[in-house]
Parts: structure tokens; sequence; C-alpha cells
């Protein structure tokens, strides 16, 4: 740098720090800074702009000799890769030359813009804080197309320094504003809520003083107010009182711990019982602060006492219909089972759920529905002996407990039958909610209790897996408990339990079937999920997804396969072998794409790896586009503008409707397995297949045959047009090291070919 230029620069400086550091208007500084590189920079066509980030966007601070139009149509402007010289500085959080704005494929969405206002050239540099994070851009701009010199860079590099100096002082004057203005708040706030909280909130001394009172009226305290302050405790209650206040106190101090307590105290308005809290403060008077004090919060907890015992009296009975709760049910099936291990007879335990209850509270609110569940107790009353317990253990959950049903099994079978029968006799009649009538039904699950059933706790569990059997069989039915299904229901969890220590332990891995199109050229892959457990080998999806669906453990399977897929994506690319045109297909479950956590979940773990968006293939399920039509297509077109492709996987074998197959934003129809396979067989095989070709086609939709294995079925697929195929004649499914082998294989033999 000259020294004409050097001694202009200090003069700059000199004045920039100085009014930096007098507290000058940040806009000032700000364009101060900017009509001093534009006085020193070796250009008279330069212009300055000084640019401030607040969250993801760009708001002018400065720019005093640019077009004001211009500032004001780019102003809050988003910053990413592509958003001009500014956006694309801050996001990618390096310096951005832009030499020919006409020509930057940077500037396509503001070049019209820039050139109108005389700019052609942006140098925009990023302003960091003294702790690294984005504060904003410092950008430099000329009338002709421009490269800058090493002395330009470095002079812009002294500018944005002070750029940064005065914006990170501007934003720590306002973390100081608002911090007083938040105290000031704060202590208002404090002011209004101890004038009007119920709480008691004394101050004491560790000498026992009152040093300061706030909060409840006169009434909770010994003496009035006026006689208590700066009094001692021991001066004011008798000795039995505050003899103990004086040792929680000391407690308080010693320990340095909050402490929690009830206790007595006769007051003005009586004898109360308070709930009482302490802990220490320190410094608590600016003027002595080797004085200890301890803040004593006391709630008058009277009521809640007494409502307490009253509630303790009613702890064995439902508050709605003033049957049994699930505690007194707990206690007489208890004693129940004792009996029968002396008896060795046999009773029964029903366990009853009303079936789409949920709809009577959804349309008339859960007081119609709380008045149809009393309405339905005395009804179920009306059918049991006296000897029986009917509770009320949930919320449309009821449960019968027959102490006595038979001298044997068999006999009790029968009885219990009977008597699911003549519940079930009840719902017969409508039940009238205001105004309205409901058939209700319920599913019914029955345990008998017998010497080889001797635990409470499994009896409910039991009667329990016997109703969701009813429930399954379409509700208002009666099921009893089978010790298989009761296995299945183990079994199940003990998978559950296995597949999450197989997600720890790394068991999960992808496998790669290859997709090609007719002529045999890779077109693409579908990754497929494999568990190699440690005992029992290589397990297939279908013997662990459905699970890994029910307990919510779907999303970080498909975590795992989509790391693998992002993995293989950069491998093939890194190996020339693959163009953006080649997409990986990953299938999505019907909870996953319910989910309004799918997009990020996706999104995170691709930008994780920087892969795009559009070399993944989102299989969705024919099936799972047969409910809400509208939020289907709702979910598919925010993935579709995040760039992801989406397919139709199982095509034909759903329920969707074919009218909305056009409105579906979709690149790919995947015909099933099934259709392929009989499509040499028959006419009729033939002509589904072909008529699903034809009606993709008409939709501009490309059309994959899934489960290709023989060259015949090939030679079929290609007379009826079909895009790609997929299957056994191609390539089983592989791990990714086999798949990279074996796709450039491939590659090589077409070259070859060629």
């Amino acid at each position: 740098m000259d020294t004409v230029r050097l001694k202009q620069l200090l003069c700059h400086q000199q004045k920039i720090l100085s009014n930096i550091a007098l507290g000058t208007p940040l806009s000032d500084i700000l364009t101060d800074i900017c009509i001093s590189i534009e006085d020193i920079i070796d250009d008279g066509s330069a212009k300055c702009s000084i640019l401030s980030l607040k969250g993801d966007q760009l708001f002018h601070c400065a720019a005093p000799n640019i077009d004001a139009h211009y500032c004001q149509q780019i102003n809050g402007v988003k910053i990413s890769k592509n958003a001009g010289s500014c956006g694309t500085a801050a996001y990618q959080k390096s310096r951005v030359i832009v030499e020919n704005i006409a020509s930057s494929p940077l500037w396509k969405n503001f070049k019209e813009l820039a050139l109108g206002a005389d700019l052609r050239s942006c140098w925009s540099t990023p302003i960091f804080s003294s702790k690294a994070s984005i504060l904003g851009t410092f950008a430099i701009y000329h009338a002709e197309p421009k490269v800058p010199s090493t002395q330009d860079l470095e002079l812009i590099d002294h500018f944005v320094h002070f750029s940064s100096i005065a914006l990170e002082k501007n934003a720590e004057s306002l973390k100081i504003e608002q911090l007083i203005i938040d105290l000031q708040h704060s202590n208002e706030k404090f002011k209004a809520f101890t004038d009007v909280m119920p709480d008691l909130t004394l101050i004491l001394t560790e000498e026992g003083d009152y040093t300061d009172i706030y909060g409840s009226a006169d009434e909770l305290l010994y003496n009035r107010l006026s006689q208590l302050m700066n009094k001692n405790i021991r001066q004011v209650l008798p000795e039995k009182d505050s003899k103990p206040i004086m040792a929680v106190i000391e407690k308080t101090l010693a320990t340095n711990k909050v402490q929690n307590f009830e206790y007595e105290l006769e007051v003005q308005s009586g004898k109360v019982i308070f709930e009482g809290r302490t802990a220490a403060i320190k410094h608590y008077q600016s003027n002595n602060l080797s004085q200890r004090h301890v803040i004593w919060m006391a709630r008058d907890v009277t009521a809640r006492r007494i409502a307490e015992q009253a509630v303790e009296q009613l702890a064995f009975f439902d508050p709605l219909t003033n049957l049994p709760n699930r505690r007194m049910l707990n206690e007489r099936l208890t004693m129940c089972v004792e009996r029968i291990k002396r008896s060795h007879k046999t009773g029964a335990l029903l366990f009853l759920d009303l079936d789409k209850f949920k709809r009577i509270n959804d349309s008339l609110g859960h007081g119609a529905g709380d008045k149809l569940l009393v309405a339905l107790s005395e009804r179920l009353s009306s059918v049991i002996r006296t000897s029986d317990t009917l509770a009320r253990v949930g919320g449309d959950e009821f449960i019968i407990l027959l102490e006595y049903v038979g001298e044997d099994n068999s006999q009790a079978s029968v009885e219990s039958e009977r008597v699911a029968q003549k519940i079930h006799g009840v719902f017969n009649e409508k039940f009238e909610i205001e105004g309205l009538a409901f058939q209700v039904s319920c599913s019914i699950g029955i345990c008998l209790i017998d010497d080889n059933n001797p635990v409470a706790e499994n009896i409910l569990k039991y009667a329990d897996t016997a109703m969701y059997r009813s429930k399954k069989k379409g509700g208002n039915a009666y099921s009893f408990y089978e010790p298989t299904l009761q296995t299945l229901l183990e079994n199940h969890i003990e998978l559950e339990i296995d597949i999450v220590r197989a997600i720890a332990a790394d068991e999960f891995c992808t496998y790669f079937q290859p997709k090609t199109c007719a002529l045999g050229y890779v077109v693409g892959a579908e990754a497929l999920i494999r568990w190699n457990h440690p005992t029992k080998g290589l397990i297939v999806p279908a013997d662990f997804i459905a699970i890994a669906e029910q307990y919510g453990l779907i999303q970080a399977l498909q975590n795992i396969v989509l790391r693998d897929v992002c993995i293989l994506i950069e491998q093939l690319t890194a190996s020339h072998v693959i163009d953006d045109t080649f997409n990986v297909s990953i299938n999505i479950s019907q909870c996953q794409f319910n989910s309004a956590k799918l997009k990020t979940e996706l999104l995170t773990t691709l930008n994780d790896f920087s892969i795009s968006t559009s070399q993944i293939k989102l299989e969705i399920t024919e099936s799972m586009l047969s409910g809400d039509i509208d939020n289907a297509i709702q979910q598919m077109q925010e993935l579709k503008e995040d760039g992801f492709i989406l397919s139709i996987d199982d095509f034909g074998t759903g329920y969707s409707c074919l009218t909305h197959l056009s409105a579906f934003p979709v690149k790919e129809l995947k015909i099933d397995k099934s259709f392929i396979d009989n499509v040499l067989d028959d006419e009729a095989g033939k002509s589904i297949v072909n008529t699903i070709i034809s009606l993709a086609k008409s939709l501009n939709i490309p059309v994959v045959a899934e489960g290709v294995e023989s060259l015949a079925q090939l030679e079929a697929l290609k007379a009826m047009n079909i895009d790609s195929i997929q299957g056994y004649l191609i390539a089983k499914p592989m791990m990714k090291d086999d798949y990279v082998k074996w796709h450039k294989h491939n590659l090589l033999q077409r070259s070859l070919s060629a």
C-alpha cells in the first residue's frame, strides 16, 4: 500500500475507532466506513455496502452511494449458495468475488436489478465476530467488470475489521440495554408477583430477625406486619414455635440445601397448616455482606389437607360412576386369588372396552361421553351378582371380577361365556345422550382364575390381551385368553428389545439391488435393510419391520439405510461411474409418511453428506395413499419441492383411486412382482401389466417392473415399452462393496458392447 493511501487509511481508522468508542450511532459509523473505503480505494466508481445478518436474511445497514431502489429490493435477501455475492458469501462463510455480474450464475435472480443500478461487479467479504460467528457482509461494487488487486483485498480486510468492531460493539450495547430493560421488567414483575401471591415469603437472618416480608395479608402472620419487622422470632413467637423454626434456619444454613417441611402455627386467622420451604441466601444486604439470610416460603395448605383427607376416604371409588376403581379391584382380585388357591375352584375376570367410544367424545364432547359411561355402569350393575365386582379402571374400560363361576375350568368357561352374552345384551338398547341415540358395543376379554393362574397382575394382563383379540375380530365380541397369543405378544416385546440392542451394536446394514433400463444400463438402485444377527444370521425386513414400526423404531432404521445410501453415492461419484441422474430408492413406511418429522430427518442426513435430494427416490406404497388424499398430495408436494423424487411402489395392489393418480407428484410407478410373475401365464396377467404401463405413459410417468427373473419376462416387458426393470435377472441385492464392483463391471461391459 502506497504512503498516501496508508496515511488516508490511518486517518480514517482514527476517526472510525474514535466514533465507535464514543458511541456514535451505528448507521453513522457504517456510512462513514463506506465513504472512507470509497475515498481510498483505487477506483472512482467504487461503491460500498454493509449488510447485517439476522437469522438467515441480510439487511442493509449502510450504502450511501448505491441506488436506494436497489437497496430496498434486496433488503432482507435470504442467504444461500446462489444469492448474489453477499448472500453466497454469508452462506458459505468465505469471500466471493464476482468480476462480471452480467454473466455470473450467482446473480441470476438479481442481475437485472444490479445492472439497472449501474452495478457490474461485486466483491463481498463476510464479516465475522471475535467469536467467529457471521455478523454480515461487506461489499464493493464497480460500474465496470473488475477483479480486486492484492492491495484492494488488504484495504477491504481493514475496513471489514472496522465493520466487525462496530457491529459487535453495537450488538453488545443492545444486549446491555436489553438486560437493563429485562431487569426493570423483572423487578416490576417481582413486585407485582409479591403483591398478589397467596404465599407468605419471609427473609430471616441466621439469628432469626425478620428482615423482609412479602406476599400474603396480615391474617397469616402471627402479628401485624408493622409489629414483626426487625424483630426476632424468639421475641415474637412462644418457645414451642420459635425453637423448631430456629432449628430449620440452622439446618438450612449448615447444609446449604432446600428444606421442605410442614408445621402448624396459631396465627391471627386461627390455626393454620403451613407447607414450608427454605433456602440459604448469600449477600442479601449489600451493606452487610457477611450477614447470612434464609428465604422462608410458607403456603397455607389447610384446605388442601382437609380435602386430601376426604379424598383418602374416596380413594377406592371412581368419582364419575361411583364404581370401585383400579385400586380396589386390585385388592379384591388379590384376595380372590388367595381364596381360589385354598378352595381350588375357578373364578374369572372379564375386561370390557367400548368399541369406537372416541367418536362420541369427538362429536359431542367429553360431557356426553361421561353421561354414557354413567348410564352403562347402571346397566352393567343390573346384570351381575352382588358377590361380583364391577370396576371402572380407565376411560371406557370396565372390569368384572367373578369370584366363583365353576368347580372346574370347563364349567367356568360355560358360565363366563353366559355372563359375556348377558353383558352384550345390555348394549342392545340404544343410549339416549343429549337428544341423540347411540348404538354402542363392547369387546370383552376373559381370563379364568384357577390354580394355574395365581398372579393377579398376570390375570389383568391376560384378560387385556384377550380383549384386544376381540377388537381384531371387529368388536362386539368376546374372547378367552389363549397362552399362544400372550406368547406372541411377549415375543414381540423381546424382539423390540433385541432391535434396540442391535441398533446400538450396529448390526443393521443396507443391501442394494440395481435397477436398469430396458437396454441394460444402470439407472439406479434400491436400498434394502438387513439385520446381521450374531446368532440368527441374516434376517430379512419382513421379520422385523412391522415390530420396528409398532414400537417407534422405524426412523432409526431408516437413518441407517439413508446413511449407507449416502456413503454408496459418495463412493460411486468419486469413482466417476455415475452422473446426477443416478438415484437410490428407499422405502418409506406408513408411519414415517404420516410423520411431520420425515422431511427434517431426511434432510439432516443428506446435508451431513452433501448429497443432493434429487439422488434420493422415496418409494411409497399405493395403499398409503388411500386415506386422506388431499393430505397425501400436500405431503408429497412438499417433499417434491425439496428435490426428492417420489415413486409409488407395489402399484396395482393398493386401493388408491386412479382418478387421483394424475394429482400425485410422482416420477415413477413400480409394478408389483405378483403381476410380473403372471405376465407370461395368461392374457389377463399380460393385460394388467400392459394397462398399467399404458396408463403411466399417458400421464408421462416412467414405469419400473419389479421381480423380473427371466429373459422371457424381460422380452415381454420390452414389447410393452417398459422403462426400467429390477429383479434377480439383473442381480440379487448385494452389500455395498459387492454392489460397487457389480456396477463398475456392468458399466465396463456396456462400454465394450457399445
